[in-house]
């Protein structure tokens, strides 16, 4: 099953399951190989879930929750907190940044 989880991940971009393993790895570092296999871990228990609840009947198609699904919940959730996130690794690349909306946020 972490098999699966690590070829969804890998091999698709704009899926539920590739964006909970690039979330997961980012947030806890790729740089150990123990790392890299609690967030396979992770993924797998999610693909798993969803096969259970399709298999059972509770579900009755899978909907792919889409790459965004993390961004639109940090937005709803808090949106300054994904503001600092994404300068701090803007930073980390070596860009300096200033922040201006251009619009009033939704």
């Amino acid at each position: 099953m972490v098999e699966a989880a690590r070829a969804a991940a890998a091999r698709t971009k704009d899926t539920y399951l590739a964006a909970q393993y690039r979330r997961l790895v980012a947030h806890r570092g790729a740089k150990r190989a123990a790392v890299a296999v609690a967030v396979a871990v992770a993924v797998a228990h999610s693909l798993l879930i969803s096969v259970y609840m399709l298999l059972t009947g509770r579900q009755q198609g899978y909907h792919d929750l889409g790459s965004h699904y993390f961004n639109e919940r940090d937005r709803e959730r808090d949106r300054q907190a994904v503001e600092r996130r994404l300068v701090r690794r803007s930073e980390v690349l070596g860009y300096s940044v200033a922040l201006e909306p251009t619009s009033p946020a939704v």
